[in-house]
């Protein structure tokens, strides 16, 4: 296995800083693309098509973040499996989680396509979607649906180009699939030139088309490249599901989507609250709230980097490390997230004035509720931080129940308990109190917690020449045949 060491950058080498920035920054930057993408969508849309139609598309985008959660989790045990198998040079380990997971992956997809696509209305009518919207949505999210094989796949190309120490190409494919769906949509919508004029439908086919082709593309890349990863034809036998990865994959990887689940039914209940003082409250949070999701990118770019940075070394054994990259993954935090908060402190009458252009009394409860809760988001990104180490060894319930404490145990009762004497302002309170809470309870953890003997699989990864009982006869000559489609870069 030196000729992977040899000539695959690892990220148990090099300076730690600049190794971590580099690899968050790419992360970054798919973070955003995706959440222009969703505006520039929106946008088509909400102008052009109605207020029906734009609450189809968030009904429908409701159900597809439920989906996608849970794709997240898995994805991200796939990460860290492939990030260990690398970082203890294990080739044919690696090369079982990326069959196991091909396998399970496409299975779970086109079933979840199936099912969701003649389920459609019904689940719209779950969500008590008015009538009216349910006109645009039904068409739309069964073109979704359509999309989700080609969707769940490159999601998990990509963790597993994560996983193995490059995060620049997920993000050049991110970016393709972004400027076709952009360039897509209006067309589509509106029936431009040869295009057939599709309307909400037309967004949707756009976004299946984006993403489909950029999932062909990213697989053609690889296999020009011979990506070390790739299955080649002599491989195909890794395609048969290894059921103890598949546990791993599963087990492991719910609870890290359930965290997604989580943040986004706390955030439910905390707008049902806000909802109840009124129409300019509600505004106003909603503004403050895009700016929030863009301050929490960084935290969230920098806990995926360093939760592969962190597989890797632990796959190594390299724990004084670990310790290295936690330190720095805390700085960046702070420095990337407070210096967003910083420029929002600084324009936040323009900031939240793109979002409120003419509502003088909802922009200035905006920039009040700002003041209170934007800073708090430096907290939450600790917690960020400290869950992508500790997850890098498999501990992956800890860091659910304490999201699960301080964004439902906490934050919701402290605002209900403390709306009779400060009334919204109890709701803007809790937002630093879960944040500080989930950071001081993270640390508590990653201090004194169990998580490094925690494990991803039952039976502990081997280190390079050193197979498992029994594999010994059978993993030489595989082992060797993988290490020959080791290329020279895998950029």
């Amino acid at each position: 296995m030196s000729s992977l060491a040899a000539k695959q950058p690892l990220l148990t080498e090099g300076p730690i800083a600049r190794t971590l920035l580099m690899f968050a920054l790419p992360i970054l930057g798919s973070t955003v693309l995706q959440s222009l993408n969703g505006s520039v969508n929106a946008m088509w849309i909400g102008h052009y098509l109605g207020e029906a139609a734009l609450t189809a598309v968030s009904n429908a985008n409701l159900i597809l973040f439920l989906l996608l959660g849970a794709v997240f989790g898995l994805s991200m045990a796939c990460t860290i499996l492939i990030g260990q198998s690398l970082g203890a040079r294990n080739m044919l380990e690696a090369k079982r989680v990326v069959g196991t997971g091909v396998t399970f992956f496409v299975s779970v997809s086109v079933v979840v396509a199936i099912a969701g696509f003649f389920t459609t209305p019904l689940m719209l009518n779950a969500l008590n979607t008015p009538a009216d919207a349910q006109a645009f949505a039904v068409p739309y999210l069964r073109i979704i649906f359509v999309a989700v094989p080609s969707m769940f796949f490159y999601n998990f190309l990509m963790m597993t180009l994560r996983g193995a120490g490059d995060s620049r190409t997920p993000f050049v494919f991110m970016a393709l699939s972004v400027v076709l769906d952009i360039v897509f949509n209006p067309l589509l919508i509106f029936g431009v030139g040869p295009f057939p004029r599709l309307g909400i439908a037309g967004s949707a086919t756009s976004t299946l088309i984006a993403q489909t082709f950029a999932l062909f593309a990213l697989l053609f890349t690889l296999y020009r490249r011979k990506h070390f990863l790739r299955l080649t034809r002599a491989e195909l036998g890794y395609l048969k599901p290894d059921m103890e990865i598949l546990r791993s994959l599963v087990f492991k990887g719910l609870p890290m989507g359930l965290q997604m689940i989580v943040i986004s039914s706390s955030a439910m209940i905390m707008i049902h609250m806000v909802n109840n003082y009124g129409s300019k409250t509600t505004a106003a949070y909603g503004a403050a709230t895009q700016l929030w999701a863009y301050v929490q990118m960084p935290a969230m770019a920098i806990g995926a980097a360093v939760s592969s940075m962190a597989a890797q070394n632990v796959g190594a054994s390299l724990w004084d490390r670990v310790s290295r990259i936690t330190k720095m993954g805390v700085l960046y935090n702070f420095l990337l997230s407070g210096l967003l908060i910083g420029v929002i402190y600084l324009f936040n009458h323009a900031a939240l004035g793109l979002f409120l252009p003419n509502d003088a009394q909802a922009l200035t409860l905006a920039q009040h509720l700002n003041g209170i809760a934007v800073w708090s988001f430096m907290f939450f990104g600790v917690t960020f931080v400290l869950f992508g180490v500790v997850r890098s060894t498999g501990a992956v319930i800890p860091p659910l129940v304490i999201l699960f404490i301080s964004m439902w145990l906490i934050r919701p009762p402290f605002a209900l308990a403390l709306a009779p004497q400060l009334g919204a302002d109890s709701i803007w309170w809790s937002f630093p109190l879960g944040s500080l809470a989930s950071m001081l309870m993270a640390m508590g953890y990653y201090k004194w917690g169990g998580w490094r003997r925690a494990r991803m699989l039952a039976t502990p990864i081997a280190k390079a020449g050193q197979q498992p009982p029994g594999e010994a006869a059978v993993a030489a000559p595989q082992a060797s045949t993988t290490a020959q489609g080791v290329p020279a870069s895998a950029e």
